[in-house]
């Protein structure tokens, strides 16, 4: 009784596969929205059970086809949802490794960088490489050995999708743990991201290198230049997430080079500015447009961002005194193009002022008697 039914599920197993080897495309992507329907989140014993133990019979054609196909689209995002129910399927270790010996890594990193791809069908790609790299630290290797960091951080800068970009940001936060060898190459990764384009992809990137910045140990000096010029940015969010990671840095060896950065920035170049100026200025109706001058933006971060660290630590506070930040300060607040630089100016230096007894006497000195008084009743009323 047992051999007959054992024929019988043989039969039925030669039977699928025939129909799959015979199929058109049209018919294939119906047998996969099917297996997608009816096996997902399936063990491996239980997909074995459905095909009759052959299961790895059925994933070697769906790989096969995967890569005669990929760079066409063709039925793309049901394969690789297809494939990941073989590779997320509770002991099926197996079937990673048969994915794997047959380049499974390079194509689903090659399928992140061909335009005329969707998004949906790249997001797929990365929640497999998030499958791969959560089954071990060799895994994580490998991947990082087939220049994955540098094709993930690129599609992540390209990504016109919020939601794929926060599965990439997953992905390299799980390869950046665990995965000592390439661990610096993840964390320069992320550095690079930073002078991207895309808002989403900075602000997903600051908050995996401040993890990052943890296991890594030692800031790299690039980060430095990176971390400031983001602070460019007119989005909120991302200037937020620059300021928490400025305030981690404070305790690396690029502390000095990030204060000596910030108080430069207190005073952007009158080459710069006025290049700027001249050429919104030409463009009819734009004086509104001084508002939003990256410089000027960037200038009001700075200044925001010392009165946090200021108020950190009066250490720091006291470093950024010996670099001559009250004159930037000073600087900042006679910005008249630029109002928020003004009041950031304006706070951050009332604070030094109230902190130390020297700075002080220094601005009441370089405003006079009145203007001072008016400063310290309220330093920025006038600017609302």
């Amino acid at each position: 009784m047992s051999s007959i039914k054992e024929q019988a599920a043989i039969s039925r197993l030669i039977s699928f596969l025939q129909e799959w080897d015979n199929a058109n495309k049209f018919t294939r992507c119906r047998i996969l929205d099917n297996f997608i329907m009816s096996s997902s989140g399936k063990t491996g014993p239980e997909l074995e059970v459905e095909f009759s133990q052959g299961a790895s019979l059925f994933l070697a054609r769906l790989t096969a086809w995967l890569r005669l196909t990929y760079m066409y689209g063709t039925c793309l995002e049901q394969q690789l949802k297809s494939i990941g129910i073989f590779l997320s399927a509770a002991n099926g270790q197996r079937y990673l490794i048969e994915f794997l010996e047959v380049g499974g890594i390079l194509t689903l990193l090659e399928i992140l960088g061909l335009k005329q791809l969707k998004e949906e069908a790249k997001r797929e790609s990365i929640k497999l490489l998030q499958l791969v790299a959560s089954s071990g630290r060799k895994f994580k290797e490998l991947i990082c050995e087939s220049y994955g960091v540098r094709s993930i951080a690129e599609f992540m800068a390209t990504s016109k999708s919020e939601e794929t970009q926060e599965q990439v940001q997953i992905l390299l936060d799980n390869l950046g743990h665990g995965n000592p060898k390439y661990q610096n190459q993840v964390y320069k990764g992320l550095i690079a991201l930073l002078k991207c384009t895309s808002p989403k992809a900075q602000q997903l990137s600051l908050q995996t290198l401040r993890i990052m910045q943890t296991i890594v140990g030692q800031a790299h000096p690039s980060i430095v230049e990176s971390v400031l010029g983001v602070l460019r940015s007119v989005h909120l969010e991302v200037q937020y997430e620059a300021i928490q990671l400025i305030r981690d840095l404070m305790a690396y060896d690029v502390q000095p080079e990030l204060l000596k950065g910030l108080v430069s920035l207190l005073k952007p170049s009158r080459q710069e500015t006025v290049k700027i100026q001249a050429r919104i200025l030409e463009e009819a109706g734009s004086l509104h447009l001084m508002e939003s001058l990256p410089v000027y933006i960037q200038q009001a971060a700075a200044a925001k961002t010392i009165g946090i660290l200021a108020q950190d630590s009066n250490r720091v506070a006291e470093e950024l005194i010996y670099l001559n930040v009250v004159h930037g300060l000073m600087c900042a607040m006679g910005n008249k193009d630029h109002t928020n630089c003004q009041r950031q100016a304006s706070i951050t230096l009332q604070h030094f002022v109230k902190t130390f007894l020297l700075v002080e006497n220094t601005v009441q000195h370089a405003m006079g008697e009145k203007l001072f008084q008016l400063f310290m009743v309220c330093a920025f009323c006038s600017l609302y």
